[in-house]
């Protein structure tokens, strides 16, 4: 075969082999495209060369043999070749010189050629299309053209259509074929340097046939069965059909997913399977295929969606109750709590709850259980059985009970050492002790403001998901026995998730080496997560951030700090799996010692209201001495002295020289008479203007007895001196001007007058208006 392919080569490049008489060197033929997988014959012309060549592909040395037919041909056999694409080349084996080389392409030839007859219109009773598809790897700049031939041996090729794509679609009744024959049909490709042919597909008409797509006529459910019916057209009884039914569950709303796919063979139009391979309360739907024998697949029928029904395995109460205190009645009211059917099954279903003393229960008395209150049960101290149980049309469908220990009731056993945790999901995880008894089961309920939920466990260990983000429950974990349950314990408060600690908010007091740092961490949130660190971030405008750990929950004091130098400085609150920074915020450390600038206002402050304070007192008391009155000579004491030369005794003066003898006040508008050298006045005490008023200085005589004594002879003051000297004594006080009293009126006296010896008056004269000065007195003591 070789020899021939090698005389082909020749035969069809003669200009390569003159060209080899005149000395040239070349590889023929030049970008060739071969079929991948078929071989190849190509040949170097070595004519201006002397020598062994050796060939290159790809630039990698090429192994394989070649041969030589004379002096200036080698021939390279390639065989089995599928690279896409490659570069062949020939060399020199003396100089490496490149002889020539070209390029070789390979192509693929359509595969999986397959067709099928199908129907335009429905109601024929055949075929009237048909169609073939296929495979084919080229290259996508190349312009393919596809051709469906029909190759029987014993007809001549025809040509049933003609197509761009990889599907072809021609008329039934070109093929000129029955339902009963076999026959074979190819497909060629053709581009612009190549044709490929795909191998031929062999069949016969019957089994190919694509009969349309099925017609759902009713689908139902029943309690235990699901029916599906449909029709098929056109339907011949002769011959065997077969059906695909497919359900499967509706995941989300809307979308059906095929997550359940049965397959049943049927040659009549019904079908029905258990529903018992349904799920409980699930939209389903229904779709149907059927084929011809072993014709290809109809498509799907348009689905049909049914509801399944509540099956009694998938239903479980799940009864529980909580009991509350003992009223004062002697009443505990018991909640009931269980599962109620989903609303999706959309059926009806009622609920009773009963209540029955357990004593009675276990001893089998005819006793009519008495019915509760919707979920509340209202029992006596004593131990109580509660039952619910669930009807369906009438009929129960389902039911269940639990116990309610008895006040005070012992030996009822108890889970210990109950641990939590939560976590970043939001779900919390719990373990517990288990008692010595044998448990049948835990049951463990969890309460929100009220809400609650709960779950039965045989495990000693539970976790609790689809909780409220962020919130506090309230857990009880419950030993179940066969006829009783145990006591349950109780822990309070456990979050689902912890939530950020709260924010921070600080306070700044700078100083001028030192900034004392304070913050409050105020929770957003009842389930905040506990602060365990803070720490103190600062930095200046230049420098690089600095961060200190605080050994204080509430505050830090900052030293080494540059002073007259502005900071930014905010606090981290790092909890056990979050954190929170506080507002950045911006200070300033003074230029001075801030304690000694305290200090020194607080004393220039004090100095200053001391300043004040002295002044003020000075002024009021200036204020006071400017404004004092004069006094009024005529209702002081000194009135009634005598002068030099007169007796000094009880009711007795002797006349006297003295200015202060006659001493008149401006106030006296009645003439008076003046007292002569010697004697008293007659007119009585009330009616004198000189009068004592002061029972501290009346003569002693005339407050010991009323009879009156003769007067003593005393003698008087040698000189105005010692006057001042006597009233100064005689008051007690340091003003001379006794018993004076800016009012008109004077004070009652409080002693009896002195009967005064009567004397000749003097000649009446005019009144005289006298004034009287401190300095007057001032200035008889200075003569």
């Amino acid at each position: 075969m070789y020899p021939l392919l090698l005389l082909l080569v020749l035969g069809v490049t003669p200009s390569a082999c003159k060209a080899g008489n005149e000395n040239t060197c070349d590889v023929v033929p030049k970008d060739l495209y071969i079929e991948a997988g078929s071989s190849i014959l190509v040949v170097c012309l070595t004519s201006c060369v002397r020598g062994k060549i050796y060939w290159t592909l790809d630039n990698n040395v090429y192994e394989s043999r070649y041969d030589t037919t004379n002096s200036t041909h080698a021939v390279l056999s390639l065989r089995n070749f599928t690279l896409p694409r490659a570069t062949l080349q020939c060399h020199s084996n003396d100089t490496h010189q490149v002889l020539g080389g070209t390029t070789i392409r390979t192509y693929l030839k359509p595969s999986n050629l397959s067709c099928f007859l199908h129907y335009k219109k429905v109601r024929r009773n055949t075929p009237d299309l048909f169609t073939c598809s296929w495979e084919h790897q080229v290259d996508p700049s190349l312009t393919i053209n596809y051709s469906l031939l029909r190759t029987d041996s014993s007809s001549p090729e025809l040509s049933v259509c003609s197509s761009s794509r990889k599907r072809c679609t021609g008329a039934y009744n070109s093929f000129n074929i029955t339902l009963s024959g076999s026959y074979n049909v190819t497909v060629k490709a053709q581009s612009a340097v190549w044709e490929a042919t795909s191998d031929p597909f062999e069949f016969k008409a019957l089994h190919i046939i694509k009969i349309p797509q099925p017609e759902l006529s009713n689908v139902t459910l029943s309690s235990d069965r699901l029916l599906v019916m449909w029709k098929i057209w056109p339907y011949d009884s002769s011959n065997k059909y077969h059906c695909q039914v497919n359900y499967s569950k509706m995941i989300s709303e809307g979308t059906p997913e095929w997550e359940i796919s049965e397959i049943e063979h049927q040659e009549s139009a019904r079908w029905s399977m258990t529903t018992e391979r349904l799920e409980s309360c699930s939209n389903y739907t229904v779709a149907v295929r059927c084929n011809l024998s072993k014709g290809p697949w109809s498509d799907w029928s348009p689905e049909k969606m049914v509801l399944s029904k509540l099956k009694k395995s998938d239903y479980e109460p799940r009864l529980w109750r909580t009991v509350a205190g003992v009223e004062k009645n002697g009443v505990r009211r018991v909640h009931a709590m269980w599962t109620y059917v989903p609303p999706t099954c959309q059926d009806t279903f009622n609920y009773t709850i009963r209540q029955t003393p357990y004593k009675e229960n276990t001893t089998g008395v005819n006793h009519t259980a008495a019915l509760c209150d919707s979920s509340i049960c209202d029992v006596n101290q004593d131990a109580h059985i509660i039952t619910l149980e669930v009807f369906h049309k009438d009929s129960l469908f389902a039911e269940d009970s639990v116990y309610v220990p008895a006040i005070g009731e012992t030996g009822l056993p108890e889970v210990t050492g109950i641990q939590t945790n939560s976590t970043p999901e939001g779900v919390i995880w719990l373990s517990w002790k288990a008692p010595v008894q044998p448990v049948r089961a835990f049951m463990i309920d969890y309460t929100h403001n009220g809400n609650q939920s709960w779950k039965e466990t045989k495990d000693t260990h539970a976790s609790l998901d689809a909780l409220l983000d962020k919130t506090p429950y309230n857990i009880t974990v419950t030993p179940l026995f066969d006829d009783k349950t145990g006591h349950g314990a109780q822990v309070l408060d456990i979050c689902s998730r912890k939530g950020d600690p709260g924010n921070v908010d600080i306070s700044i007091m700078p100083g001028q080496r030192s900034a004392y740092i304070s913050w409050d961490v105020r929770p957003q949130e009842v389930c905040s997560d506990e602060v365990v660190s803070f720490t103190i971030f600062y930095s200046t405008e230049q420098g690089p951030e600095l961060n200190v750990t605080a050994s204080s929950k509430s505050h830090h004091t900052l030293q080494d700090l540059t002073p007259e130098t502005q900071y930014s400085v905010y606090v981290k609150a790092t909890a056990h799996t979050r954190t929170t920074n506080s507002e950045e915020k911006s200070f300033k450390t003074t230029r001075f010692d801030p304690h000694f600038s305290r200090t020194l206002t607080i004393c220039g402050t004090l100095l200053i209201f001391l300043v004040l304070s002295v002044g003020l007192c000075s002024a009021v008391q200036w204020k006071k001495f400017k404004d004092k009155l004069v006094p009024d000579p005529g209702r002081s004491s000194v009135a009634l002295l005598v002068s030099a030369g007169q007796k000094m005794g009880p009711c007795t003066f002797e006349p006297s020289e003295s200015i202060c003898s006659n001493i008149y006040t401006e106030e006296a508008q009645t003439p008076s008479t003046f007292l002569p050298d010697t004697g008293f006045n007659e007119n009585p005490p009330s009616e004198q203007t000189g009068g004592y008023d002061d029972p501290a200085i009346a003569p002693a005589t005339d407050r010991q007895t009323e009879d009156p004594v003769e007067p003593v002879e005393t003698q008087p003051p040698s000189s105005p001196g010692e006057l001042s000297h006597l009233l100064s004594s005689e008051s007690g006080l340091s003003s001379p001007y006794r018993s004076q009293s800016p009012q008109e009126t004077p004070a009652p006296k409080t002693s009896k007058p002195c009967k005064r010896v009567p004397v000749k008056q003097p000649e009446k004269m005019p009144p005289l208006s006298v004034y009287v000065s401190l300095d007057m007195f001032e200035q008889g003591q200075g003569r």
